[in-house]
């Protein structure tokens, strides 16, 4: 059926319609491999003696098979945009259909094939290579080539201190004015004198293009500060990491409410990210608080755009996370405030700047979490990932915190283990803090998840150790909740929430007067009046829980001295 199949095949490729057909042992052009061809192949390789229709059968089979190979073959002369047939076109037609290529008979120029008559024979279109005769004699009088050089490897200079050598390894060098326009019109190499070995050159000197379009390149323009700007910008840093308090709160006041720092800011940026990372090297605590201080004044100032500067604030931020060692002596040095600060820090980027195309808030969730998952990093480290995951929210607390809860109580146990004596005093104060801060940031959201009564066996039982402080810390809030008035906010003030746990943040100072200033307002009168501090002035008004900063208390007493009634005292304000 294949070989009937083969036959129709290539009867139909040799004759064209309309055309009669030709008779069976006749050698016609297109018609294939015709009987004799067949039979003289046999004879050249000394089979002899196979009948007339096994021979057909044969020719028509090999015309089948040479078919599709030169149709393959002219396929991929087609695609590359040829009008010529090279042999490597029937070496990948024959990789297509699984064969192995033929070998020796690629040549880089075309080889003509000539054409002989048939001599008397029976053989028409003959074609053949020429072999041309050549002369012993003249081969072995002839001049032997010479011996190709061993490959070997030489080194010279590309340049030295920033000067390239003059030597013939390296390219011309070209004049400073040719750089400067090369940059700013690349285009003007093709308009010069050996802009003909360009391809696109050559092309634009022989034809003439139709439609000519002129671009204009901008100009690239540094972005240079004024002298004003420069002595604002060094005075400005050098306020904020220097020793002076006073000065760098004028500082860090004056980033936070100053609208003309814009042209600056790309500076700030770059001036905290690199702070951090030489200080984060150098173990500089003192440092990074100022850093992570002027982060915090950025974020305040609402006249600034920091979009294009997250890429340095949010690793500088996250590094002062979750880095492994932030000062020369963790052990007694406080480097828990700073991670609490930073964390806080990071929530505030994540909810001023997080959108639907950038993916802050997933992108710094996903860096604490695989900090809280890897089993190489310290305590320390989780105590980052930990603050920095509960600051985003109760939602992240459910899925990223619960379910290592179990894990990181193990690590616990190990590192407060006595019998542990591989574990140093950083790895127990770390052990402690994790412990605290889960049992404050687990606590209200187990509160809101699980319903009364509080079985401290299921909390043992799914948090391993940390079940007995975590059922305490539920405990302790549902009797808070129960106990508060209710028209008492439902959460921590705002000063409370930014107070860090291990107390406020910032470098060790001497302790500082606090300055307060009064002025009472008669009732009748409304002059104000300067209540100096010797003078015996009326016992002050009780501080507000959400003050942390010094106060200037107005009082409105009346026009005798005297303090008013309840029913005046409403008119009592507090300005800070």
């Amino acid at each position: 059926m294949m070989m009937e199949e083969r036959e129709s095949q290539a009867m139909d490729l040799g004759t064209g319609d309309g055309e009669e057909p030709m008779d069976e042992g006749q050698d016609v052009p297109g018609n294939g491999m015709s009987v004799p061809i067949v039979k003289a192949m046999g004879e050249s390789v000394g089979i002899q003696g196979v009948a007339d229709e096994a021979l057909k059968e044969i020719g028509d089979d090999i015309t089948y098979r040479l078919r599709i190979v030169v149709q393959n073959a002219q396929k991929f002369m087609n695609h590359g945009k040829r009008t010529r047939l090279t042999s490597a076109d029937v070496d990948y037609a024959l990789k297509v259909q699984g064969h192995e290529p033929l070998y020796g008979f690629h040549a880089r120029e075309h080889i003509p094939y000539r054409y002989a008559s048939g001599g008397g024979r029976d053989i028409h279109h003959l074609h053949f290579l020429e072999d041309k005769e050549l002369d012993l004699n003249d081969l072995v009088n002839s001049y032997l080539p010479k011996i190709p050089a061993a490959p070997s490897i030489r080194a010279h200079w590309l340049a030295i201190d920033g000067v390239q050598p003059a030597i013939p390894e390296n390219p011309p060098p070209q004049s400073k004015d040719q750089l400067i326009s090369d940059s700013v019109d690349p285009a003007s190499s093709l308009k010069s004198a050996d802009s003909k070995t360009n391809k696109l050159g050559a092309v634009l000197g022989q034809t003439k293009m139709k439609t000519v379009e002129t671009v204009n390149l901008k100009q690239l323009a540094s972005h240079e500060l004024s002298v004003e700007q420069q002595l604002y910008f060094k005075e400005i840093t050098e306020a904020c990491v220097g020793s002076d308090e006073s000065r760098r709160a004028e500082a860090l006041q004056s980033l936070a409410m100053d609208p003309g720092l814009h042209q600056m800011l790309p500076r700030l940026a770059t001036f905290i990210a690199e702070g951090v990372r030489v200080n984060v090297v150098q173990h500089n605590l003192a440092i990074l608080i100022y850093l992570m201080r002027m982060v915090k004044s950025l974020l305040e100032n609402q006249s600034l755009i920091l979009e294009k500067y997250l890429h340095e604030l949010i690793p500088a931020v996250a590094t002062c996370i979750v880095s492994r060692q932030l000062c020369t002596r963790p052990d007694h040095d406080n480097h828990w405030a700073l991670r609490d600060f930073a964390s806080r820090m990071m929530a505030a980027i994540c909810k001023n700047f997080h959108t639907s195309t950038n993916n802050i808030q997933t992108r710094v969730t996903k860096i604490f979490s695989d900090a809280l998952k890897s089993d190489k990093n310290p305590l320390v480290a989780y105590y980052g990932a930990i603050a920095g995951l509960q600051e985003l929210g109760p939602e992240v607390i459910k899925v990223f915190i619960l379910p290592n809860i179990s894990i990181l109580a193990e690590k616990i146990d190990a590192a407060l283990d006595p019998n542990n004596t591989s574990a140093s005093k950083v790895e127990q104060n770390a052990a402690t803090n994790i412990r605290n801060l889960l049992v404050k940031s687990v606590s209200p959201v187990l509160k809101s998840m699980r319903d009364p009564p509080d079985n401290i066996e299921d909390y043992k039982r799914e948090f391993g150790t940390l079940g007995p402080h975590l059922h305490t810390g539920v405990e302790k809030a549902r009797k808070q909740a129960a106990t508060k008035p209710s028209g008492g906010s439902g959460g921590p003030s705002q000063t409370q929430r930014q107070s860090s746990q291990h107390g406020p943040l910032s470098a060790p100072r001497p302790p500082q007067p606090q300055k307060v200033f009064m002025r009472v307002i008669p009732e009748a009168a409304h002059q104000p009046v300067r209540v100096d501090p010797p003078v015996q002035a009326p016992p002050p008004l009780p501080p507000s829980p959400q003050v942390t900063s010094p106060l200037v208390r107005t009082v409105v007493l009346n026009a005798d001295g005297s303090r008013p009634n309840t029913q005046q005292s409403s008119r009592r304000s507090h300005h800070f």
